[in-house]
């Protein structure tokens, strides 16, 4: 949502397909390895497509099915977070009322809602944290008064220099406030 006092920005939370392909694989190889455990035990193929006559229980099989069910119980946090989309929320730019407000998605229980309000009066600039590398970081931060820093893009896959920079410039104009690069 785009006009002249008011901007909306969504941020996507942990509702991104690489989150949905992961908890699918994770899950389907968790069924694999504790199936192919409890075969081992049973000496009896559970599935046509696992031959477990050859794995011996104590140690290989054992230990399949605790990773399989380690496998199982990590796509299944993987697939509540999805559920809760956690992380997912917006940024609301509002001029007319001169406030900011930051909204994401928790955990359940009592801070399930982020929601932070911010004057425009206490905002002093629009921060970029740029660090290249293994593990690259591209962060755009609202710098408020007091050193504070509030981040306002998504976790996960960082976004390109030029989507960085332009949506930086973007909230900056908006705001009328400086960009700083190296925060």
């Amino acid at each position: 949502m785009t006009n002249e006092l008011l901007r909306r920005y969504i941020v996507v939370g942990s509702r991104r397909p690489s989150n949905y392909i992961w908890a699918l694989l994770i899950g389907l190889g968790g069924f694999g390895f504790l199936f192919t455990g409890i075969s081992s035990q049973q000496q009896n193929n559970l599935l046509p497509f696992i031959h477990a006559e050859n794995i011996a229980f104590f140690p290989q099989g054992l230990v399949m099915s605790f990773y399989g069910l380690l496998a199982l119980l990590f796509s299944f946090y993987l697939s509540l977070t999805i559920l809760w989309n956690v992380g997912g929320g917006f940024n609301l730019f509002d001029k007319q009322k001169g406030m900011v407000r930051i909204f994401r998605w928790g955990f359940p229980g009592n801070n399930r809602r982020i929601d932070l309000t911010y004057s425009l009066d206490d905002i002093s600039a629009i921060g970029l944290e740029l660090k290249e590398g293994l593990s690259p970081k591209r962060t755009i931060y609202l710098c408020l008064k007091g050193q504070r820093q509030i981040p306002l893009t998504r976790i996960g896959k960082p976004m390109s220099l030029e989507q960085i920079e332009t949506l930086g410039s973007e909230f900056a104009q908006f705001l009328e406030k400086p960009l700083l690069n190296e925060i």
